[in-house]
């Protein structure tokens, strides 16, 4: 693995620890959805990601990351279609997806 592809693995490892702190242990959808401070940073988070691998897919478009194009796609939709941002499926992948995310760029960090 060249060194820029561990720069952009380590990127997306930072936005993910950005989000993790942001949204806090008790993960809360209530609190979430009533912060737009919170939303914003975030999404500019999930934009991020979403940069990072979009990048990764250009140096190795068969990196071990699942749901990679779906991953830029969010990013895609967050920064063009700002204006059709639905709170909860963002949530959805704060929850459901970004742990998943957060494992596969560790274990190809070898973390």
């Amino acid at each position: 693995m060249d060194n820029e592809v561990k720069k952009l693995l380590k990127d997306v490892l930072i936005a993910l620890e950005n989000i993790e702190l942001y949204i806090g242990e008790k993960k809360l959808y209530s609190e979430y959805e009533n912060n737009f401070l919170l939303q914003d940073a975030v999404e500019r988070n999930l934009i991020t990601i979403g940069e990072a691998i979009n990048l990764l897919l250009k140096r190795e478009s068969a990196i071990a990351i699942s749901n990679a194009r779906r991953i830029v796609d969010t990013r895609n939709r967050l920064t063009h279609g700002y204006d059709d941002i639905d709170c909860s499926q963002v949530w959805n992948i704060i929850i459901n997806h970004l742990p998943t995310l957060r494992n596969e760029v560790q274990e190809l960090l070898g973390e």
